[in-house]
């Protein structure tokens, strides 16, 4: 193994993707995302190969997300903003993509911090395992952006309202949460990790992949610890997040009381009004598309976001000077009405996503 970003490395029938930037979280570059796909790719029509399994470096994060330092620095004031980056998110959702059509099993490790980009080429494999550090969440609207990488996808098939309310509020979802909601299928403590990884190894390439990556988790697996504040509040975010508009969500929890419900009101205030607006959409949109269509409306989503204020100033308040008190513009949802919102979901003509 090199000391590269991203490794590959072949064990036995298995190809095992690393993505190895510990000191940055493990966060997802450009380039990593062009050479996972290049990757995926070969080892999708090598006959040796069974199956997939990605994982994260050290033991703080799969994946945070993606390099948003780059993505502020590319698309600040000089230019066109944002149109730089255009082509990255053309090609991570194109990478999500595969992973979604991905012809073997693809087994994500998701332990430690699962965010963003992180959640893009997790998710959307065909089996994933927790370990003892899973952290998933999907903060981007506190940053000037909107839950992506297949978001407006699985978001609303989560149970009940509960992609709703992590979409809106950024809320942590912690191993047995994580598991209850459906984003991980199963939990492998994570000393187990690297015997699962053996295993995995040793899946006979086939039409039978698929049928024997299941038995060398379920050995492994176990009830997921820890505790469940998520699911336990599910009666309350399936009666607080159904509202047809944020503001009918706002005041859905005003009305509910309590201190629950006071500090997701409170979380949802503090966002991007333009994005809390455009993440509320998108999830009700995407419950009616398929995930080709999803990606799409993505991409137009990504490129509205980056040429308007709120990424940059999202940026600068919560990574760059770290002072948390961003000034968003407009400031309120009054303001960033769906007028506002609207060209973000215009189709794009000739310039649409191709996948």
């Amino acid at each position: 193994m090199s000391d590269a970003d991203i490794q590959f490395e072949t064990r036995g029938s298995l190809g095992l993707v690393t993505l190895n930037r510990p000191q940055a979280l493990n966060a997802l570059t450009h380039d990593m995302a062009l050479r996972l796909e290049r990757q995926l790719l070969a080892w999708r029509e090598d006959v040796a190969i069974a199956a997939i399994a990605i994982r994260g470096a050290g033991d703080k994060a799969f994946c945070a997300g993606g390099d948003i330092r780059a993505l502020y620095d590319a698309g600040r004031p000089g230019g066109e903003r944002g149109r730089a980056n255009f082509g990255f998110y053309a090609d991570e959702y194109r990478l999500n993509t595969l992973i979604r059509r991905y012809p073997k099993p693809y087994v994500a490790l998701m332990d430690g911090i699962v965010m963003g980009g992180g959640v893009g080429v997790s998710i959307h494999g065909a089996r994933r395992v927790a370990g003892d550090r899973t952290l998933f969440a999907m903060p981007e609207t506190g940053i000037g952006l909107f839950p992506d990488v297949g978001g407006t996808y699985f978001l609303p098939r989560m149970p009940g309202r509960t992609g709703m309310f992590a979409g809106l509020t950024g809320a942590r979802f912690r191993t047995a949460d994580a598991v209850a909601a459906g984003v991980c299928d199963r939990y492998v403590p994570s000393a187990d990790h690297a015997a699962l990884i053996e295993a995995l190894s040793r899946v006979a390439p086939g039409a039978g992949s698929f049928g024997a990556v299941d038995p060398a988790i379920g050995t492994l697996a176990r009830p997921a610890p820890g505790e469940t504040p998520i699911a336990d509040a599910r009666p309350a975010i399936d009666r607080c997040f159904a509202g047809e508009s944020v503001e009918t969500i706002l005041s859905a929890l005003d009305a509910e009381g309590g201190e629950w419900a006071t500090a997701q009101a409170a979380a949802i205030r503090a966002k991007s009004p333009t994005c809390t607006r455009i993440a509320h959409r998108q999830i009700r949109e995407g419950a009616g598309l398929d995930f080709e269509d999803c990606m799409r409306l993505e991409y137009r989503l990504a490129r509205f976001c980056m040429t308007q204020p709120d990424f940059y100033e999202g940026v600068r308040a919560v990574i760059i000077d770290k002072d948390n008190a961003p000034n968003w513009q407009p400031a309120t949802l009054a303001e960033a009405d769906e007028a506002h919102v609207a060209p973000g979901f215009a189709p794009l003509g000739v310039e649409e996503l191709v996948l």
